[in-house]
């Protein structure tokens, strides 16, 4: 329906479906980022962003919307005209862990945005504090045993990728971690970094300056293979936990029914800055994968990370309560 009205009204207005999609952008476009700024959803939107505007002719205004776990800043994401001047970042958080464990949450991830592009995979990885009494897996694990409900994890806010990773951690480790959520990735790790948290969950792109600079320790991280900047670190799967070991994703969608053929357009801009070199070594370097994929391919992976994470809170019977 909402194809349709853009369509007609361009062909009322004289002009073919095809010049329209051609005219696209002819204002700024704003990229609403569902976190407060200094975490990775952040960095990943600001390195992209800033290549794009070259690309479409436009500027790209990034704007950071935290609360709720992402959920505020999808649901205006999800709320926008249809027309591609408000598009967002999606996120494991945003369109799978957050919507499988609150079910108050005002939109439907699977139907009320329109997929464009995944970005990139990024590892996500337990750190702690240099304070901390343990500095490898095994004696973390062991202190973590040891000393029940002594210690406090942050996260980017509950119900996102972080807390329902380390919740599933937790069950499976058989150990007890306080929950402190925060209002995104930034405030998490300052708090982290400054000692007032001992741990933290978190995308590795974010955490991982703190760690080279020695201001974390990292434990173990959830990828398909060891981190090359973090080569002396197990993965999940390493430490016997393999159902932990899920990387995080990172792309652009839109509110529903946006015509296919901004899609489109939208999703060549975004491989066309991801083929820059100096784009995709900072965005390697912060541990992430670039992944560059189609609408429908992108529309998949959301499907099966949803799948996932509504089966890790009905087995481990997780709620916001």
């Amino acid at each position: 329906m909402q194809r349709r009205t853009v369509l007609q009204a361009a062909a009322l207005a004289g002009v073919s479906p095809l010049a329209f999609a051609q005219a696209y952008p002819n204002k700024p476009v704003r990229l609403i980022v569902p976190f407060a700024p200094g975490g990775t959803t952040d960095i990943i939107a600001r390195i992209v962003s800033e290549r794009m505007n070259a690309i479409l002719g436009q500027t790209m205004v990034v704007e950071n919307k935290a609360g709720g776990g992402g959920t505020v800043g999808a649901t205006e994401i999800a709320r926008a005209a249809a027309d591609g001047y408000t598009l967002g970042v999606a996120t494991v958080s945003t369109t799978a862990a957050n919507p499988a464990i609150n079910k108050k949450i005002a939109y439907n991830p699977l139907t009320d945005f329109t997929p464009v592009i995944n970005i990139a995979a990024t590892p996500n990885v337990i750190a702690v504090h240099p304070s901390f009494p343990a500095k490898d897996y095994k004696s973390f694990v062991a202190e973590l045993k040891k000393n029940p409900g002594k210690h406090s994890y942050a996260s980017s806010g509950t119900g996102g990728i972080g807390h329902l990773q380390m919740e599933l951690y937790k069950t499976l480790a058989g150990v007890f971690v306080l929950h402190i959520p925060y209002r995104g990735a930034g405030p998490a790790l300052n708090d982290t970094v400054a000692g007032q948290v001992p741990v933290i969950f978190d995308n590795l792109p974010s955490a991982l300056p703190f760690i080279k600079d020695g201001r974390l320790v990292p434990i173990v991280v959830a990828s398909s293979q060891r981190v090359a900047a973090l080569p002396n670190v197990p993965t999940f799967k390493e430490v016997g936990l393999e159902p932990v070991n899920r990387m995080a994703y990172y792309g652009i969608h839109a509110p529903k029914a946006l015509p296919r053929d901004i899609v489109d357009k939208i999703n060549a801009a975004v491989r066309k800055a991801l083929e820059n070199p100096d784009v995709k070594k900072r965005i390697e370097d912060t541990g992430s994968l670039i992944v560059a994929n189609t609408p429908e391919q992108f529309a998949a992976q959301i499907a099966a990370e949803f799948e996932v994470y509504k089966k890790v809170v009905a087995q481990q019977k997780l709620s916001l309560d």
